[in-house]
């Protein structure tokens, strides 16, 4: 008898989508793919897809456990630290294999200046001393501290509109999602008369435009750096993955 191994993928990402559709096509595999629910509309994997908490650690253990999950790999953003951490405990309490896969962080390079930072609250202290016109790349839910800066002109883009209660005193909001390329970037910070860029060190192809118009133009980045995770394997590509779930 054929046995179907339930593999559960913790998604939000581009590379969540793309590891459940090369899943999918292997044979024996039942693919759930999680997603936590923070967009309206996200874009759907193939497979089976669950949205929302799993309700902790021990909400996550149980679920592994009543689905009789074979795998999980994490597949969050990289600043989705909590999530990552839940997985390796709930993991390790239900004896679950756990890879973590996750796109390479940005690194810097000749031309560019950049600033790292560990929380926002750095990052609002260095821009209160000498920009005047920000772009935010950053989700909705990032926003809320730089909003003390009310002599600086913000542009902001992000997936989804920022809570009614988030209010800037000069703000653009432009909805939008990646990829960007590279002409239209540097238009956006020169038609804008951008002095400073706020990011995550997110990683991968599809922001990584900014980064570089920046380079091009001298334009200051202020980066968050990546938040810890825990010590589990490892991989940066969706084939890795999917030949770490073929030797299970």
């Amino acid at each position: 008898m054929t046995t179907i191994k339930p593999i559960l993928i913790l998604g939000g990402t581009g590379e969540g989508i793309a590891l459940a559709e090369a899943l999918h096509a292997l044979p024996n595999i039942r693919v759930i793919s999680s997603l936590a629910g923070r967009v309206a509309n996200p874009k759907l994997p193939v497979g089976e897809v669950r949205i929302g908490g799993f309700g902790g650690v021990t909400g996550l253990t149980d679920y592994l456990r009543d689905k009789k999950v074979a795998a999980v790999i994490d597949a969050t953003h990289p600043f989705a630290r909590r999530m990552g951490w839940h997985a390796a405990e709930a993991t390790a309490a239900a004896r679950v294999p756990l890879l973590r896969l996750e796109r390479p962080a940005w690194v810097a390079q000749s031309g560019d200046n950049w600033t790292l930072v560990d929380d926002w609250d750095q990052a609002v202290a260095i821009l209160r001393k000498s920009t005047k016109r920000v772009f935010l790349a950053l989700g909705r839910q990032e926003l809320a501290p730089f909003t003390a800066l009310t002599d600086i002109a913000f542009v902001i883009r992000a997936v989804e509109k920022p809570d009614a209660d988030i209010k800037f005193a000069d703000a653009e909001i432009i909805l939008a999602r990646g990829p960007f390329n590279l002409a239209d970037e540097r238009a956006l910070l020169q038609s804008r008369r951008i002095d400073c860029i706020v990011c995550k060190n997110s990683g991968g192809s599809a922001t990584d435009a900014k980064l570089e118009a920046a380079r091009e133009l001298g334009i200051e980045v202020v980066m968050q750096r990546r938040p810890s995770r825990p010590d589990v394997p490892q991989v940066g590509d969706i084939d890795d993955a999917v030949d770490w779930v073929r030797k299970l």
